[in-house]
């Protein structure tokens, strides 16, 4: 069931359907809609995928096809809504789509036995908060909530591979 969920074709129909959420949570509501445009809620779904995937290959791809396809759907509805974007938003979207292999195969790695994953795993985890603070204004309580998790995943979970 998880090689199902966790196939290139499910992650990239996943990602679209994500897009589209994402920016009708940016029309309709306030704080689902500022939430889901952070880095950190992409952070925590990222390192999700690409520990719970079989290789770190599986996880790169993942990861990436995730990304493009939310991409994808979220600024074809911006368009199709007339909403507004800017050229740096997409930029910066666009890159950070663009470094999720590489991004992933270290999370996938932070689940590895010895010191080096340990590093990889605070470090995720300090990227998240400082996405928060640095970039948006935060932290939030969603953002401490996120953050619970990513450690909770990154360190106390198992993870049968």
């Amino acid at each position: 069931m998880k090689d199902k969920i966790l196939s290139p074709l499910s992650m990239f129909v996943a990602g679209l359907l994500l897009g589209v959420v994402s920016r009708l949570l940016d029309i309709y509501t306030q704080s689902l809609g500022d939430m889901f445009s952070q880095l950190s809620v992409w952070i925590l779904i990222g390192t999700v995928i690409s520990i719970y995937s079989k290789t770190e290959k599986k996880a790169m791809v993942n990861v990436f096809l995730l990304s493009i396809g939310m991409l994808i759907t979220y600024y074809t509805v911006v368009y199709l809504t007339h909403g507004w974007y800017d050229r740096w938003g997409i930029i910066g979207w666009t890159v950070f789509a663009c470094l999720t292999p590489f991004m992933a195969f270290f999370a996938w790695m932070a689940k590895e036995e010895g010191i080096f994953p340990k590093i990889i795993s605070i470090g995720i985890v300090i990227c998240s908060v400082l996405s928060s603070i640095l970039l948006f204004d935060g932290p939030r309580l969603y953002d401490f909530v996120i953050n619970a998790l990513l450690v909770y995943f990154l360190f106390f979970s198992k993870v049968d591979r």
